[in-house]
């Protein structure tokens, strides 16, 4: 019984000494130079000092439009192409539909100027 999980306990402790080993390294040959700036909480790149109300820039939001768009669009490509000649002309067309969509928000993404870089 035990020959049949030998394989996946030996690939447990594999992974965990993989994970620790650099962890333990980093921290024992790592500088330690803290200081207040290095400390300090920060999210988004902005100060943590200021009005929580604050407006956000809205190629953040654009952004994060344009990485749900892909990343959708990858994540149902692959496994509707793998499945393609099972689910014939109406998955195709599903498909069609769906990457259409995902042109329109693309064409949005684009028209609000979110693939433009200062």
């Amino acid at each position: 019984m035990l020959t049949n999980y030998l394989p996946i306990l030996i690939f447990l402790a594999l992974a965990v000494v993989l994970a620790l080993v650099p962890m333990a390294a980093g921290a024992i040959l790592g500088p330690r130079k803290p200081d207040a700036v290095k400390n300090a909480p920060y999210e988004c790149g902005f100060p943590a000092f200021e009005d929580a109300r604050m407006p956000f820039d809205i190629r953040y939001y654009l952004v994060a439009i344009l990485f749900i768009l892909f990343d959708l669009e990858t994540g149902f490509l692959f496994p509707w192409a793998v499945v393609l000649r099972q689910i014939g002309w109406f998955g195709f067309l599903s498909m069609m539909v769906f990457l259409g969509l995902l042109v329109i928000g693309f064409i949005f993404e684009w028209k609000k100027g979110a693939l433009e870089w200062e």
